[in-house]
């Protein structure tokens, strides 16, 4: 059993969760030392740190941490943590004690991570980590200051969110650092290996002009790996930059050595300049394209972030006018006219017209829209114009719930990726020791100029590591995993469920509202002991119209629809399974199942046969009985969804057992079952025993998935391996469920399963060749091959990547690892054409 997502009023109270966006991320080993760096803090419960999205996913006790120690928790390792920026301008601002009063109270709330207060010009900068503290709370702590916010000027949230997962500032800035570096390592190489130009400038002259160029390289270009290799070493641990750093220092300080003093080595056959430099250029280039794929990756969310409008047109002081979307406000008459898209969330006052909802629900026929309607944000208005009233706006709104629900699932991490954590954590302190056993075999068991060999072998060990393949493996895979179902209309909660997903053996459908419309209809009333239909329903409809259940409302309903009134009723009493009663002219009347007749003590013999007639027909029987006596039986019918039989031939066709969960008789359960080509039936369930027969069935080692829509499908959803809530359910269904289908069509639960298995094997796919990569290749960096090229010689065609003797060109370990992040990014991507079959 999954642990409970429930959580005490205590923890509630004291827990905070919160996203923190990590800047400076290269590799698994950064994920590792960000992820320790903050799991050391005091207070912090949960520390989940995902580099595909870049984001730390943190629980934290109030009582003794805040936003502000972990923001310097990560900066302490040598990363950066995004924070926001807003401007509270608030005029009058001349008193120095008025300041100091702000900024104190400013910095004590917790999310706030600084605040600058210039008197002088009336303005209040706050850096704040969004969604850790609100505005309000900002302009709260200024009131209190006895001022007044005039404005608030802040930077557009959805504009920078979308920046950054293009990572279009990212590429701009890799694409001038390569082509710079790309330049550099040409020229030095035209320079070294064109005829003449030693004969005329010298070789020392060479060595120089090289060296001038290179420069720049190592130490502007190559900046940013110092920086994250200095981060790390300064809390003595280590990452992929530490490596790269490592590599091409040795190769530029070996060759500025022999510039200036070759005399001392004789043996010296050059200096490597060019290598320091082409390894700087391959590896930009292989972080800008991967920079670029990790963007691709982001396509599904950013899609979603772009549906929504910048502005609307609200009805106020009797005057269309154009706003804002971030100044609309819950009750605003906003006017949508054919083609916009609906800015926020509401109910239609006035019009009528059709709606493409497909970026909510994946359902490509647009919905018509009347008065009372519901609307939503971000959909497309086809035809017509309407009015309505806001009723949900800004992070409030549907759309903005499922960007968050994406983002929360693509930040999470797959139990999968413990086994590529693991690793990382030793990776690059183990390829460190390599490195240096490689130096010393080489320097001392080496051909000659054994210390030449040593240099270049230690260089290729250094550089063709790759923990960023593995880091890379799993969190790509999720990204692009989840993004595709949000656009089918499945939104998954987080990485593990859909994970597990993927192993499920046995799927449970709930009946009412899942394989069938959830609206009963009455369809017949039988009468009994001389009771006429109209006294039989006038009754029955008396005594529901109190329930709230489905069944009551369709015999009210059926009531209506033949001209019935209801009559007043006293002492309303509902056992759940059973049924209801209430006094109506001072006379108990009961209404209910075939065991409320036996609890009663009744004959239920006098009417077993119509009700199991009713019951093989697929539909409800339910007993009304009057005092002691039953006067009649109403036959109502929940009529099955068109693509049940479709959703149920796909999940067996995947090899899932499927099994009809329901609370009606063994004989409507199993006529129902019938017409969509379910064999295994649990009939009769107590609403209060639904987990425990999910129990029973996780008992028999089976992985179970639970499809429900209710408020009584919750504590089975909770109990299941995977709850999976369709689009028509309750808040408490959706909010307990693992996975969230946002239409009514059990289809996606198929849909949630292959998406799954098909995530996974695109995982694995990524794990196999980051571990293969570098079990294959560490080894030829470091040499091996000289074990069986040192006596004849590496063939000719082989000579441009291993020398003579079997040593790989450092340039070409370069290329390797830049090629292994590229190939596990790439290979996620092939995801976004992934289409159910």
């Amino acid at each position: 059993m999954k642990e409970s997502r429930t959580a005490t009023p205590e923890v509630e109270q004291k827990e905070k969760r919160i996203t923190l966006r990590i800047e400076g991320m290269t590799c698994a080993a950064c994920v590792h030392t960000v992820q320790g760096a903050l799991e050391h803090v005091p207070g912090v419960d949960l520390a989940t740190v995902n580099l595909a999205t870049e984001t730390a996913d943190i629980a934290y006790d109030l009582g003794e941490t805040g936003v502000q120690k972990l923001v310097q928790a990560v900066r302490s390792v040598g990363y950066g943590a995004g924070t926001d920026q807003v401007n509270l301008v608030v005029p009058d601002l001349g008193d120095a004690g008025g300041a100091k009063s702000i900024e104190q109270g400013l910095i004590a709330l917790d999310g706030v991570v600084s605040a600058t207060v210039n008197a002088s010009t009336g303005q209040v900068t706050v850096g704040f980590v969004r969604d850790a503290v609100s505005l309000e709370a900002m302009t709260k702590v200024v009131e209190a200051a006895g001022y007044t916010v005039e404005a608030i000027q802040s930077a557009d949230e959805m504009s920078a969110d979308l920046e950054r997962l293009s990572r279009t500032q990212e590429i701009r800035k890799l694409r001038t650092k390569f082509t710079v570096s790309l330049a550099g390592s040409v020229a030095i190489m035209v320079m070294m290996f064109t005829p003449g130009i030693e004969e005329a400038l010298s070789a020392f002259g060479v060595n120089l002009i090289a060296m001038t160029i290179a420069t720049p390289v190592q130490f502007w270009a190559g900046k940013q790996f110092y920086t994250g290799a200095w981060g790390a070493l300064k809390h003595r641990t280590s990452n992929m930059n530490s490596l790269i750093a490592l590599g091409t220092s040795v190769a530029y300080a070996y060759s500025v050595v022999i510039t200036f003093f070759g005399d001392l080595f004789p043996q010296a056959t050059g200096t490597y300049f060019d290598t320091s430099a082409t390894i700087i250029a391959l590896i930009l280039f292989g972080r800008f394209l991967e920079a670029r794929a990790k963007g691709q990756t982001s396509e599904a969310i950013r899609s979603l972030m772009g549906l929504t409008p910048r502005t609307a047109r609200v009805v106020r002081d009797g005057e269309d006018i154009d706003i804002p979307l971030e100044d609309v406000i819950a009750g605003d008459v906003i006017i949508v006219r054919p083609g916009e898209r609906v800015p926020v969330d509401g109910q239609v006052n006035d019009g009528y017209s059709t709606v493409d909802e497909s970026m909510l629900t994946g359902e490509s026929i647009p919905v018509e829209k009347g008065p009372e309607a519901q609307v939503y944000g971000g959909t497309v208005n086809v035809a017509g114009s309407f009015t309505f009233t806001a009723t949900k706006v800004g992070k409030e709104t549907a759309l903005a719930q499922i960007i968050k629900l994406v983002q929360k699932a693509q930040g999470s991490k797959a139990p999968i990726q413990r086994l590529a954590d693991t690793v990382a954590s030793y990776f690059v302190p183990v390829v460190l020791g390599i490195a240096a056993l490689t130096f010393a075999v080489w320097m001392f068991f080496g051909p000659e100029p054994s210390y030449q060999f040593a240099l270049l072998n230690v260089i290729a060990v250094l550089i063709i590591a790759c923990p960023c393949a593995l880091g890379l493996a799993t969190p790509t895979a999720i990204m692009v995993g989840t993004g595709k179902g949000a656009e089918h209309g499945v939104l998954v909660r987080d990485a593990g469920a859909l994970e597990t997903a993927h192993k499920l053996q046995v799927v449970v459908l709930d009946k009412t509202g899942t394989l069938t419309r959830g609206v009963p209809r009455l369809t017949d009333i039988i009468t009994l002991n001389d009771a006429s239909e109209e006294d039989v329903l006038r009754l029955a409809a008396s005594v529901e119209r109190a329930s709230e259940h489905p069944v009551a409302s369709a015999i009210v309903e059926g009531a209506k629809e033949r001209g019935i009134d209801p009559q007043p009723t006293e002492g309303f009493q509902s056992a759940p399974g059973l049924g209801v009663r209430a006094q109506v002219a001072g006379e108990w009347v009961a209404v209910g199942s075939m065991r409320l007749v036996e609890q009663a003590g009744l004959a239920i013999e006098s009417v077993q046969s119509e009700a199991t007639k009713l019951a093989e027909a697929g539909k409800t029987p339910m007993a009304v009985i009057r005092g002691q006596q039953i006067i009649g039986l109403l036959g109502v019918a929940d009529t099955l969804r068109p693509e049940s039989a479709e959703a149920v031939a796909q999940l067996q066709r995947l090899g899932i057992e499927v099994v009809m969960l329901t609370g009606d008789t063994k004989a409507t359960a199993a006529a129902i079952a019938s017409e969509v080509g379910i064999t295994n039936i649990l009939a009769e369930v107590m609403p209060d025993q639904k987990a425990a027969e999910i129990q029973r069935l996780q008992a028999q080692g089976k992985r179970v998935a639970m499809v429900g829509d209710g408020v009584n499908d919750a504590p089975a959803l909770a109990q299941a391996d995977v709850g999976i809530a369709i689009g028509t359910g309750t808040d408490v269904a959706l909010e307990t469920a693992d996975i969230a289908l946002m239409q009514a069509d059990v289809r996606g639960v198929a849909t949630a399963i292959a998406l799954s298995k098909a995530t996974l094997s695109t995982i694995r796919q990524n794990l196999f060749w980051a571990f293969f990569y570098n079990v294959a290749l560490i080894p030829l960096a470091a040499g091996v091959l000289y074990l069986f090229f040192n006596e004849s010689g590496v063939p000719q065609g082989f000579r441009w990547a291993l020398g003579d003797v079997g040593f790989l060109n450092p340039i070409l370990a370069a290329m390797a690892m830049a090629i292994s992040s590229v190939t596990v990014v790439s290979n996620s991507l092939r995801l976004r054409r992934w289409q159910m079959r």
